[in-house]
């Protein structure tokens, strides 16, 4: 099966996870101007494209089978270089694309807040609080209760009645992670909207993902910052290329990544890849070794 797939709480007891993740991958066919780049097509594709003039494509393995189980109470940071799978993963786990292999349960709608999520520029700060509120079924009665709440959090009250698109990227993500925190949510993913902001914006928001954790829920941050990775989460993810390098507690996981990127920039490739490849020799080992434990006490049973 294939999917994402959404269970009602009833289903989730008390100590069950919020997210999990079986064998999940994602496969683009994207366009390329490279010679031989019509592998992914068949003759008669093959045939039409060249009548039509349209370029050829190639397949792109944007992340590779993973899986993971993540509880309530967890705060998961996702790291790694550009183009390593993060947002990839985000909107797999949000449901905002299918993955082509695998599925995903979640325990409630999750919520991904990025910098790309979807307001309307032409409308104010206010306006775009009260659609992207009843976007996410909150009622009116609900709006008007929290709209100062929401205001207070994104840090715009001077500029709350301005048209969306006269805000700096920076303020418009500072609304957006206002708007999406404010109903409450079991699963908020946050992709990028951490990295503009001031230190205030970045208190206010490191108590509202600790209230959410406290309720019961859980959050997904994608960030290039490590400062706010290992202050804000409780676990972290690497991910290099498609792949799961490390999944560990914060200060280790971002530590090694470090390493790594520096050795990268120095010039060290070859040591890079050896350190990153031992990491993801020990993460392989452990899972083998959770799944023979996990298989020798149902045995015992």
């Amino acid at each position: 099966m294939s999917g994402t797939e959404f269970y009602e709480e009833s289903v989730f007891v008390e100590g069950s996870p919020c997210v999990v993740l079986d064998s999940v991958s994602m496969t683009y066919k994207v366009p390329t101007t490279a010679a031989g780049g019509d592998e992914v097509e068949g003759i008669w594709a093959r045939t039409m494209r060249k009548i039509s003039g349209k370029p050829a494509r190639v397949k792109v393995q944007a992340l590779n089978p993973l899986s993971l189980v993540v509880e309530r109470g967890e705060s998961v940071g996702i790291i790694g270089r550009n183009g390593s799978g993060k947002s990839t993963l985000m909107k797999l786990i949000c449901g905002q694309e299918q993955p082509t292999g695998g599925a995903v349960y979640a325990s409630s709608t999750p919520i991904l807040l990025g910098v790309n999520a979807a307001l309307v520029p032409d409308l104010s700060g206010d306006q775009n609080i009260i659609l992207g509120c009843l976007a996410m079924g909150m009622t009116r009665e609900s709006i008007d209760e929290k709209f100062d709440s929401i205001v207070e959090m994104s840090g715009l009250a001077g500029s709350i009645h301005l048209p969306m698109k006269s805000y700096s990227s920076g303020m418009g993500s500072r609304l957006r992670f206002a708007i999406a925190a404010a109903v409450d949510p079991e699963i908020l993913l946050v992709d990028e909207a951490l990295n503009t902001g001031d230190a205030q914006f970045v208190d206010r928001s490191r108590r509202r993902m600790a209230e959410l954790r406290e309720n019961a829920g859980s959050v997904f941050i994608v960030s290039h910052s490590l400062s706010t990775i290992e202050d804000m989460c409780t676990r972290v993810l690497w991910l290099d290329y498609g792949d799961l390098i490390m999944d560990g507690d914060p200060k280790t996981t971002t530590t090694a990544y470090k390493k790594f990127i520096s050795r990268l920039g120095k010039g060290y490739e070859m040591q890079a890849y050896h350190l990153r490849d031992a990491s993801r020799k020990r993460l392989v080992a452990a899972e083998v070794s959770s799944r023979i434990s996990g298989r020798r006490r149902s045995g015992d049973r």
